[in-house]
């Protein structure tokens, strides 16, 4: 049984899914290991990760949509704050809370080579803060 590990910087442009499954796809090939299991793990409260369809680009904008309808951001309306939570800015709290639903890490099976992800299947960061963040995420791969 061998372990790998490494990390992947990935840049954001603000709010909204970044895939990054080539890099990922990359950095397993090189590791040489026919089958195993892969974590990967975001080590940020505002940004999580997804496994979601990667093939038509509607899916990305329903998603990030859905989460402003699901966890709007604070605006302040009518003199009401709807967060107490509110240190970094109206985007803040929000973020927390996306990440809690979607989570930090995801756990893809390694067979015969190849990652385990299904036709349309792609690995994508998912940022929730407005402004463009570089975020880190950990690889782990344990196999042979």
């Amino acid at each position: 049984m061998r372990q790998a590990t490494d990390r992947l910087s990935i840049q954001t442009r603000g709010k909204g899914l970044t895939e990054f499954t080539r890099a990922v796809w990359a950095w397993v090939d090189q590791q040489g290991m026919e089958t195993g299991l892969l974590t990967l793990w975001c080590a940020h409260t505002s940004a999580s990760l997804a496994v979601t369809e990667n093939a038509s680009p509607e899916v990305l904008v329903d998603i990030a949509d859905a989460f402003e309808r699901l966890v709007p951001e604070d605006r302040g309306q009518a003199g009401a704050q709807r967060y107490i939570h509110s240190l970094e800015g109206p985007d803040d709290m929000p973020s927390h809370i996306r990440t809690l639903l979607t989570g930090p890490q995801l756990t893809i099976p390694l067979a015969e080579g190849r990652l385990a992800l299904g036709t349309w299947q792609g690995i994508f960061l998912f940022e929730h803060r407005t402004r463009p963040h570089r975020r880190e995420v950990a690889l782990h791969l344990i196999g042979e």
